[in-house]
């Protein structure tokens, strides 16, 4: 069962909020279904305007610092003369 809920909020905050959620396949209305469903579930409420990595990035992070470790990076210098060769 479905019940409709109004909502006072900021018309640029709306568009916003559509937009990203259209960027990621979304209705606004499933982004504010997903969000009041973890609430009620957790009684957390998660607020952040900190940039955060997704698994992948974190992954390729984890990838990198090894290599970079391994010495398998080039320095600068070595790809600035691979560039201009």
């Amino acid at each position: 069962m479905k019940t409709q809920v109004n909502l006072k909020i900021d018309v640029h905050v709306k568009e916003r909020a559509q937009k990203r959620a259209e960027e990621l396949g979304l209705s606004l209305s499933a982004v504010v279904n997903a969000t009041l469903s973890q609430f009620a579930r957790t009684g957390e409420l998660e607020l952040s305007v900190a940039p955060r990595m997704t698994p992948y990035l974190e992954e390729l992070v984890k990838e990198a610092r090894a290599d970079y470790k391994a010495g398998k990076l080039k320095v600068f210098d070595d790809l600035m003369a691979d560039l201009n060769s």
